[in-house]
């Protein structure tokens, strides 16, 4: 109680929750996880943040950082710990146009970020299908990826600087605005992926790109995932570059859905085996700027490119949308993937990576993988295909539940023989921390540990999660 007290005391007692109105920050979203914080602490300020961090180093009492509550890990779990919400912190502080960079406070939501960008001609090339409610300090604390990784990279490539609040209060500056800086160790991507295990961080400094002024977007299918590698390389070389999504659906995703989802007809009628969604960004006026006939220049050159692949048989059929609702339409069907994959429960998440050219063989390993563990078992999937990620549902049979550990672990050899990773982009939390202590190098986890105790050595924020 003298903590509560205390915290009150530091930032309001009507920011101080406990008992039921904790109830939004006492599950995870998809319902695996669930908890009973000691109260959940919402500071207006990093000098709140600080304030909250003091007082809870001092107590020895844990601290859980969180954001949208969008994660799939298990990364928020927090029993009897003070849960940081940064929700109030939700300040654009400024967006330089000249310099391509945008200065935001962690709460910001990221659809808000793209809306803000956008009215100075700009954008913030980060996208998924949370951006309605994934704040930038989650996406940073992860170093969430996306459907536009293809082109921009990464959440750790679109930051230049940030600002943390360590375990015991103290303020790290690294809010730089600079594209070179060799200063010593590279602080702000220690803290990028830490999954608030090194501090929390409060605020960042974000690049901006030119704002597409048209997209082209189509579904298209091939026969095979070696075709529709040939399709992205090919547009890329013929583009310059300028794919910006290039996402794969398997057929038997795309049967969920439309089960799912009866009242949709599909952009493609038959059932292909592979579906893509690929989108161009134009962003030089040439190639936006609609001819005397109406046309879109980039919306015709993929039409054209389409047509040709078709006639060469090396495309099996096409749709290239027309309209931004067609548009949208189409991207619907991906950003369904969670939608999809949590239709079955219980389900193992798998979110792996692995060289680009060997995704249709990682598919074809990890299924038989699964059914030599679980003969019963399901699989759903999909990729953000260009970047080599994977999201691997796994559906095991009733008979099957006992054996999650042993799915996971068939998962995971598959991957580590193809020298890929077992995580990609939704991060560690608890749910893969066996992942961690079976997987990592065994000096990396030395040396995670080493910075872990020697930045927060009383292990208060957020033990037990990320590093086994």
């Amino acid at each position: 109680m003298s903590l509560l007290d205390d915290l009150r005391g530091a930032i309001g007692a009507g920011h101080v929750l406990t008992g039921e109105d904790c109830a939004a920050w006492s599950r995870d979203w998809t319902g695996q996880y669930s908890w009973t914080p000691l109260c959940v602490a919402r500071p207006a300020d990093t000098g709140e943040v600080s304030a909250v961090l003091r007082l809870a180093h001092a107590a020895r009492c844990p601290v859980v950082p969180v954001s949208g509550m969008t994660g799939l890990t298990g990364g928020a779990s927090a029993e009897g710990a003070v849960m940081l919400s940064l929700d109030r912190m939700t300040a654009i502080r400024e967006i330089r146009a000249p310099a391509r960079l945008a200065v935001v406070e962690a709460g910001v939501v990221l659809e808000q970020l793209h809306a803000a960008a956008a009215e100075q001609g700009l954008a913030f090339p980060m996208t998924f299908g949370a951006k309605g409610s994934a704040r930038i300090g989650g996406m940073l604390a992860t170093n969430a990826g996306g459907s536009n990784v293809l082109r921009h990279g990464n959440t750790r490539d679109l930051v230049l600087g940030v600002e943390a609040v360590l375990a015991d209060g103290r303020v790290v500056d690294l809010m730089s605005e600079l594209h070179k800086n060799n200063a010593g160790y590279d602080l702000r991507h220690l803290l990028i992926g830490s999954e608030g295990t090194l501090g929390v961080i409060t605020a960042a400094v974000l690049k901006l790109v030119p704002r597409p002024r048209a997209h082209a977007t189509a579904m298209v299918a091939t026969a095979t995932l070696t075709e529709a590698l040939a399709l992205l390389n090919r547009l890329q070389d013929m583009t310059g570059g300028a794919v910006e999504a290039f996402e794969y659906m398997p057929g038997a995703y795309m049967r969920r859905y439309a089960t799912l989802h009866p009242e949709v007809q599909l952009p493609l009628g038959q059932d292909h085996a592979v579906n893509l969604l690929v989108e161009l960004g134009a962003t030089a006026p040439r190639d936006a700027t609609p001819d005397e006939t109406g046309a879109v220049p980039i919306v015709s050159y993929l039409e054209e490119v389409l047509a040709d692949l078709l006639e060469e048989g090396a495309v099996q059929d096409a749709v290239v949308a027309q309209t931004d609702a067609q548009r949208r339409a189409f991207w619907a069907l991906r950003e369904s993937a969670a939608e999809v994959t949590l239709s079955r429960k219980p389900v193992l998440l798998n979110d792996v990576a692995v060289p680009v050219d060997r995704v249709g063989a990682f598919l074809e390993r990890a299924e038989a993988a699964i059914r030599a563990v679980d003969p019963g078992a399901e699989s759903t999937a999909v990729s953000h295909l260009g970047d080599g990620n994977i999201h691997f549902g796994v559906w095991p049979s009733e008979a099957g539940i006992a054996r999650k550990e042993a799915l996971t672990e068939a998962v995971e050899d598959v991957v580590s023989e193809m020298r890929g990773s077992f995580s990609a982009e939704h991060g560690i939390g608890l749910s893969k921390l066996g992942s961690m202590a079976r997987r990592k190098d065994p000096v990396a986890l030395e040396m995670m540990r080493a910075v872990k105790s020697a930045l927060d050595p009383r292990d208060i924020l957020n033990p037990g999660k990320l590093v086994p």
